[in-house]
């Protein structure tokens, strides 16, 4: 299967600091491409996992040191996504809503997994125009403000055991 993911431009994927978002980008991209998927990502240049990254910018944003502004940068980034969208079978979003406007048509091609806050009032006055989109949650009570959405499943963040490391405590 082709399949696109589209990260948030904000950190590289995965990120060198703070950045749930594109460290679980990281990892779903990797175990795809592990189970033999070709696997595109769109993100910051200085991005690295084992699918072939489009670089949407040079470096993520929180570290550019220019003026740089998020809208632009995701829209320029959305525009690419949009004019190679044929070649894939799936365009998976990480950025919760700003892709929504741009892909309605082939909205049953997509999929969105929605990693923040659903309980904001704009949220739900956007969605009322896109109800076609399929979305993953991440917890169920993600879901609560706005059940009347198309939400297909709920898949909790996650990553491999190996990389995480418990303490033991007194």
């Amino acid at each position: 299967m082709r399949i696109a993911q589209i990260a948030p431009l904000y950190e590289s994927v995965p990120p060198k600091l703070y950045g749930g978002t594109e460290r679980v980008v990281a990892c779903l991209s990797d175990a795809l491409v592990q189970r033999g998927h070709e696997v595109v990502l769109f993100a910051s240049g200085d991005s690295k996992t084992c699918a072939k990254v489009v670089p949407c910018r040079e470096i993520a944003l929180r570290l550019d040191k220019k003026l740089s502004w998020d809208i632009p940068a995701h829209l320029a980034m959305l525009a690419e996504v949009r004019k190679r969208a044929s070649d894939f079978d799936i365009l998976h979003f990480h950025l919760d809503c700003f892709h929504l406007p741009l892909f309605q048509d082939i909205a049953d091609r997509t999929l969105t997994t929605v990693h923040g806050r659903q309980d904001i009032d704009d949220l739900r006055r956007l969605h009322q125009h896109y109800p076609d989109y399929p979305l993953v949650s991440i917890s169920a009570s993600q879901r609560r403000p706005l059940p009347h959405l198309r939400w297909v499943k709920t898949i909790h963040h996650g990553y491999p055991k190996k990389s995480v490391h418990f303490l033991a405590c007194g």
